[in-house]
């Protein structure tokens, strides 16, 4: 038995418009080639492939064979690669970068992020994105390190020389604990309450910020790199802590966490920059981005 031979995309693009347009006249029409070298095309197809693709006799329209069927999804498969290819070249050829790394803070809502990256993909279809998830400086450190071309990071950034800085919003950060926390059970709390309680505290993983401690009250600190724990750990009872308002909303109506008041609430707004290095100009794609992020951030805020 011999081997099948290779198809030309070319007979692969002819034989998927026979398919779509139901016809060869059609398929003549939308390729604006003669019928017979349609006709040709598919019979030079079904020579390399040692196989009857339609079934011709008896019908006014090519019916596909049950091996027709088969080879059908692995021509869409190559002709879909094909455009996808000429895409990303065009994009290239265009300036589009050819990856876009961004860094977000930890902080930054969730629905905000995938908000702006839904439209991303929609818009920018052929430029794959490396995202990173990071907490205070460490989201400047990946930016000015050349790891990251965009940057969406919290206050610790306005103090960062080498970086060009854009407002994008901010986020509400309320002190929180368990319901049979101590200071959730309190009926009335006094000011200096959470020094003689655990806090949560966000650390991070750049030196930035080394030595710096920020909205830190307690002297008896647990230093978490991942919010999640830190918000699974709050649940737990295991101290208090500030968190983003919009990630613990459904535990406050859910009564899994409740929100304290306290006289020197270490709360308020979290606020964010779009950062990206003075040297470096952002290019179309990641240009996108910052305009969005900043768009819909300050939107928010109002």
């Amino acid at each position: 038995m011999s081997e099948p031979g290779s198809p030309t995309l070319d007979q692969l693009q002819i034989f998927l418009a026979v398919v779509e347009e139901g016809s060869f006249a059609a398929a003549g029409r939308r390729l604006n080639r003669a019928v017979s070298v349609i006709s040709y095309g598919v019979s030079n197809l079904e020579a390399q492939l040692g196989l009857t693709l339609f079934t011709r006799e008896g019908t006014k329209k090519p019916v596909l064979t049950k091996e027709g069927e088969a080879i059908l999804a692995d021509a869409r498969v190559v002709a879909a690669g094909l455009a996808g290819l000429r895409a990303r070249a065009k994009g290239l050829l265009e300036g589009l970068e050819a990856e876009v790394s961004l860094a977000v803070d930890v902080m930054l809502p969730a629905e905000r992020l995938a908000q702006v990256l839904r439209g991303f993909a929609s818009e920018f279809p052929t430029v794959p994105l490396r995202l990173h998830v990071e907490a205070l400086g460490a989201v400047a450190a990946l930016v000015l390190d050349g790891n990251a071309g965009l940057g969406i990071a919290g206050p610790v950034a306005a103090g960062i020389e080498g970086l060009d800085r854009v407002e994008a919003g901010s986020v509400l950060l309320v002190p929180v604990a368990a319901p049979d926390h101590p200071l959730a059970r309190a009926t009335k709390l006094k000011p200096g309450a959470g020094r003689d309680h655990i806090q949560l505290v966000l650390t991070d993983r750049s030196p930035l910020t080394q030595g710096r401690d920020f909205a830190v009250q307690s002297p008896h600190t647990w230093r978490l790199a991942d919010l999640g724990a830190k918000h699974a750990l709050l649940r737990e009872g295991i101290g208090w802590g500030n968190m983003p308002l919009p990630m613990i909303e459904g535990d406050l109506v859910a009564g899994t966490l409740v929100r304290l008041a306290m006289p020197d609430d270490t709360g308020g707004p979290f606020r964010f920059s779009a950062i990206h290095r003075a040297d470096a100009a952002p290019g179309p794609a990641t240009s996108w981005l910052l305009e969005r992020f900043v768009t819909l951030g300050l939107g928010q805020d109002r």
